[in-house]
């Protein structure tokens, strides 16, 4: 979890999306699916059956380790937004942490994909006076949640306006 300053309050703190794991793990899955068919299909004498079995072992292992290694990188990418910041934590020995404070975001823009729209992913920019570019939230989950948060904070943090939440309307219908 990040540390956060004196008087500063969590708002969400989010892992990229479950996606790009699963992405990582297509080429060890079909290099293990590849290897069982080869044992199972390829006729391999007596003598050669201890070979492919030390060959399957070794690709399941190394399968197993990927799988550590993916999820630990997926671990250590955290995008934390406060009250009084965004917070863009990465990198497993070494780390990165990017701040921007929320009272200099000038613009925060999503875009989502057809696959990210159905999935509940996409890509936020928020844009910072002073910063030079655009620092880039790939695969975040519900990336218009994360937005319209930003939006709520910066104006709370600009002394302006906190927008009011609508209520639902619902429509019913009478048995008439």
């Amino acid at each position: 979890m990040s540390k956060l300053l004196p008087g500063e309050a969590m708002i969400l703190q989010e892992h990229p999306h479950w996606i790009t794991v699963i992405r990582s793990l297509i080429l060890p899955l079909a290099l293990i699916v590849l290897v069982v068919l080869f044992d199972f299909t390829v006729f391999i004498p007596r003598s050669a059956t201890d070979w492919a079995a030390i060959l399957t072992l070794g690709v399941v292992a190394l399968t197993v380790l990927w799988l550590i290694a993916v999820w630990v990188r997926w671990q250590s990418i955290t995008y934390t937004l406060t009250d009084q910041r965004i917070k863009i934590e990465s990198g497993v020995l070494g780390r990165q942490e990017k701040v921007i404070p929320i009272d200099r975001v000038q613009d925060c823009t999503t875009r989502q994909s057809l696959f990210g729209r159905i999935l509940g992913y996409g890509l936020v920019e928020v844009d910072a006076a002073g910063a030079q570019g655009a620092e880039v939230l790939d695969h975040l989950p519900k990336p218009g949640d994360f937005r319209d948060q930003v939006f709520v904070q910066s104006e709370k943090r600009r002394g302006g306006v906190e927008p009011t939440p609508q209520p639902l309307v619902t429509h019913t219908t009478s048995g008439i």
